[in-house]
C-alpha cells in the first residue's frame, strides 16, 4: 500500500512535467488497567498566560501509565509540599500528586514545582526554573518529562517535536512542525507540489525530505531555526525517502538513477553515493539500526514487499520479515530493540512491531489503512498515521499496544509524521 503509493507518485513526479495553524483534539481511545493515579493541583498563578496544570496533566494522561484526577474532585489547592494535607489525599486514594506555582518576575516567571508520594509522605523531586512567557508551553513539558522519569525509571519524550505532511487540497501541500502534543504548528515548507517523506537529523535541528516543487523529486535539508535550505539530490529518476544516520553525517535514501530504484548512502561532506542494495526490484524505505552499522529497507525483490537487512557499507543483504504478504516502513526503537513496520494482509494494514532478538512479529493497532511508524524518543509509543474514509490523521500507540490515542486535526488530510530525536 505505502510503497507503491510513494512509489508511483515518485515515478510519476520524475518522468512527467505535468503536475498533479491546525487546531487539534487528542482522544485517548484505548488506556491501561493499572495506570497509577496521580493529582495534579493546579498551580498558583500569578498572571501567567498558560495553565501549566493542564498541560502537565494532559501529557501525563496521555502516556497512559497515570490515571490522572479530575479537577474538581479535589479536595484543596496546595501549592507546596507544607500546604499540603497528605491524609485528605490518601482518603481520595492518589498515589502521588505534583503541586507547585508560576509567579510573575518582571516578564519572567519563576516556576516551582514538587513531586509528593501520597502514602510515604516527602517530596520525590522538586524544581525551580525561569521562563519567558512564550517557553512556558515547553516548561511545561519539561515538567511532565520530569515527573515521567522518576515514576516510571524511563525518559519522558513530552518536551520533543513532530513532523508532519499536511494538504488542505490537491494543489496545498505543508511540511509542519509541532510540539509533540499537537500544539504550536508551525510550517517548515509549503508547496502547490506533493512533499513527502520528512526525516529529522539526529540533534533534531534539520529536516530531510522530498519535494516535487520542481516538477521532479528532488531532496532537500533544512535547517529549522534559520530556514535555510538545500537540494541535495535530484538524480534523474527516483529520488525519495531520506533518512539520517545516527551521526548525522550520512543520508540514506531511494534512487533510480541507474535503473530500478536501490538504496544509496549520500555523504553529505563529500557528496559521494555508495549503492547499498542491489537487485532488479523495488527497494526503498531505508531506515538505519541505531549503531549505523546496517540499514533495514522495504523491496518486493521476493514478489511482495517485505524487510530485509544490509550493511550500511553496502553487502550482506538478507530478508528480516515472513510473516503477513506485506512488510513495510521500518523503523528502529532508539535502543534497537524493536522494529515497527506497516504489516498489510487480507486488505487491511495495521502497525506491528518486531523483536530483533527472537523475530517474532506483534501487531498493534486494527487498521484498515495504518502507515508511516515513528517511535518516540524514549521508544515508548509508536506515531502513526491512518484513514477513516478519505480523512487522514495520526494516531500514537504504546510498544504494547494497550495504550492508543488519536491526534484530531480540525481541518486538512495529515500523514507522514516523524517523531523528533
Amino acid at each position: 500500500m505505502v510503497l507503491f503509493r510513494n512509489i508511483f507518485l515518485l515515478m510519476l513526479a520524475s518522468f512527467s512535467v505535468q503536475t498533479s495553524h491546525a487546531g487539534l483534539t487528542i482522544e485517548i481511545t484505548e488506556g491501561i488497567e493499572s495506570a497509577l493515579p496521580v493529582a495534579i493541583v493546579p498551580f498558583a498563578n500569578n498572571g501567567a498566560p498558560v495553565d501549566i496544570r493542564a498541560i502537565v496533566n494532559a501529557d501525563l494522561e496521555r502516556s497512559g501509565y497515570f490515571k490522572m484526577m479530575a479537577e474538581q474532585s479535589m479536595p484543596s489547592r496546595p501549592s507546596s509540599a507544607q500546604e499540603t494535607n497528605l491524609k485528605e489525599w490518601q482518603a481520595l486514594s492518589q498515589n502521588y500528586m505534583v503541586v507547585g506555582r508560576a509567579t510573575n518576575n518582571g516578564g519572567l516567571y519563576d516556576v516551582q514545582f514538587q513531586l509528593l508520594d501520597v502514602y510515604k509522605g516527602g517530596q520525590m523531586l522538586g524544581y525551580r526554573m525561569s521562563s519567558s512567557a512564550a517557553d512556558l508551553r515547553r516548561t511545561a513539558h519539561h515538567i511532565s518529562d520530569l515527573v515521567f522519569e522518576k515514576l516510571t525509571g524511563k525518559k519522558g519524550s513530552f518536551s520533543g517535536k513532530i513532523a508532519y505532511i499536511t494538504s488542505s487540497n490537491p494543489k496545498a501541500h505543508q511540511l509542519q512542525v509541532a510540539d509533540a502534543d499537537g500544539f504550536n504548528p508551525q510550517t517548515v515548507a509549503s508547496s502547490p507540489e506533493p512533499l513527502m517523506s520528512p526525516s529529522w537529523s539526529p540533534d533534531g535541528k534539520k529536516l530531510a525530505y522530498v519535494s516535487f516543487e520542481r516538477k521532479t523529486a528532488a531532496i532537500y535539508i533544512q535547517t529549522l531555526a534559520t530556514g535555510q535550505r538545500e537540494r541535495v539530490a535530484e538524480f534523474p529518476g527516483i529520488n525519495g525517502a531520506p533518512s539520517w544516520s545516527p551521526d548525522g553525517t550520512r543520508l540514506a535514501l531511494t534512487l533510480s538513477k541507474d535503473g530500478s530504484p536501490d538504496i544509496y548512502v549520500l555523504n553529505l561532506g563529500s557528496r559521494s553515493l555508495q549503492k547499498i542494495s542491489k537487485s532488479a526490484a523495488i527497494d526503498t524505505e531505508p531506515t538505519w539500526s541505531p549503531d549505523g552499522s546496517s540499514v533495514v529497507f522495504t523491496s518486493d525483490r521476493g514478489g511482495k514487499p517485505q524487510l530485509y537487512i544490509a550493511s550500511s557499507q553496502g553487502g550482506g543483504e538478507k530478508r528480516l520479515t515472513f510473516s503477513g504478504d506485506y512488510n513495510a516502513r521500518a523503523s528502529y526503537s532508539p535502543d534497537g530493540k524493536y522494529i515497527a513496520m506497516v504489516h498489510g494482509g487480507g486488505g487491511s494494514y495495521r502497525i506491528a512491531v518486531m523483536d530483533m532478538a527472537t523475530r517474532a512479529i506483534n501487531v498493534l493497532t486494527s487498521g484498515p489503512a495504518d502507515e508511516s511508524p515513528s517511535f518516540s524518543p524514549n521508544g515508548s509509543m509508536i506515531l502513526y498515521a491512518s484513514k477513516k474514509g478519505r480523512t487522514g490523521f495520526l494516531s500514537a500507540v504504546s510498544i504494547d499496544g494497550k495504550m492508543q490515542q488519536k491526534l484530531v486535526f480540525n481541518s486538512g488530510e495529515v500523514r507522514e509524521p516523524s517523531w523528533s530525536p
